[in-house]
């Protein structure tokens, strides 16, 4: 695949979504970068800020299946992955699938499903596959998970495990729209909701394509060590209990060269990497104290860190 089409591709998907997500161009645009780069997307943000709409709409401009599955205390691990059920007919248990077997699945409010179902999550990240009863089930390809959580509300709900959050390539906020946009919203939904009538601009199979073409972005000798220095700064502060992981280092740098490609190059800089680390790196902070919020207080550490950290020069050499 041309990384010119993947960047027109990207490119579109951001401004179909658009008509949707109003006044949100960076929460779009990492989402997009989150899909584009293979990985998976948790959305934080107090209740009617958007947050479902971004992931139908994501799903309508690929033109790929959409499934919902809603947090709640009583949900189980099979009502997310599915199970063997017996059929009288053929006496014999045949696989129902759940609803993960999507292209784009929405785990609304995740915060509220129990540990026991939320880790039933974790091979279905990291692997694209789940097994059951010995056997294993391929999902769809692309296969992107996106999570909400509200920040502010803790009353029946649980911590996310920190191996989970890992899983999560980037994290983004959608926050309350300005004044301006809220009126282009409301305008907008006077009628209709225009996530109804949303076309899509990118078949699936080609967003598998795409996300195959990020990987061949050039990526400088030194602008992993750059890489590998933010994310290791956050292992050695006082005020973090636990700093990011490797896989943290691989999110980094696959979101960077999504980055790069929607900003029109074939090689990473070192700003690329600058600018979408706290998305990839504050969910995965663990602070030795929460005190304030941890989602809050995790990205200025690590806005800290990029500040302290030197930035390699270029980006294009060793090319």
């Amino acid at each position: 695949m041309d990384l010119t089409a993947t960047g027109s591709a990207m490119t579109s998907l951001v401004g179909n979504v658009e008509k949707v997500i109003v006044g949100k161009r960076e929460e779009v645009s990492l989402a997009v970068i989150a899909l584009f780069g293979g990985q998976h997307l948790l959305v934080e943000g107090v209740p009617g800020t958007g947050k479902t709409m971004l992931s139908r709409a994501l799903a309508r401009s690929i033109d790929g299946t959409f499934k919902r599955i809603q947090g709640t205390s009583d949900l189980l691990p099979s009502d997310i992955t599915g199970a063997s059920v017996f059929d009288q007919s053929s006496s014999s248990f045949h696989f129902v699938p759940g609803p993960v077997f999507a292209h784009v699945v929405l785990f609304d409010e995740i915060n509220r499903a129990g540990p026991k179902t939320q880790s039933a999550l974790l091979e279905v990240m990291d692997e694209g596959s789940i097994s059951v009863d010995g056997n294993v089930y391929e999902l769809p390809h692309p296969f992107f998970v996106v999570a909400t959580r509200n920040p502010i509300e803790h009353h029946g709900t649980f911590p996310l495990p920190e191996g989970e959050l890992d899983r999560f390539g980037l994290s983004i906020d959608m926050g309350y729209p300005d004044p301006e946009a809220e009126r282009r919203v409301i305008t907008g939904q006077l009628v209709a909701h225009p996530v109804d009538d949303l076309e899509p601009v990118v078949p699936p199979e080609d967003v598998v394509a795409h996300q195959t073409a990020v990987r061949t972005v050039h990526v400088d000798r030194s602008v992993i060590d750059y890489v590998v220095s933010i994310v290791s700064a956050t292992r050695n502060r006082a005020d973090v209990a636990l700093g990011a992981s490797t896989r943290a280092s691989v999110s980094l740098t696959r979101a960077a060269q999504a980055t790069a490609i929607l900003r029109g190059r074939d090689y990473v800089l070192p700003d690329d990497v600058k600018d979408i680390a706290p998305s990839v790196l504050a969910h995965r902070v663990l602070l030795a104290s929460e005190t304030g919020g941890r989602s809050q207080r995790a990205r200025d550490v690590v806005a800290e860190i990029l500040v302290a950290t030197q930035a390699p020069v270029g980006g294009r050499s060793d090319r």
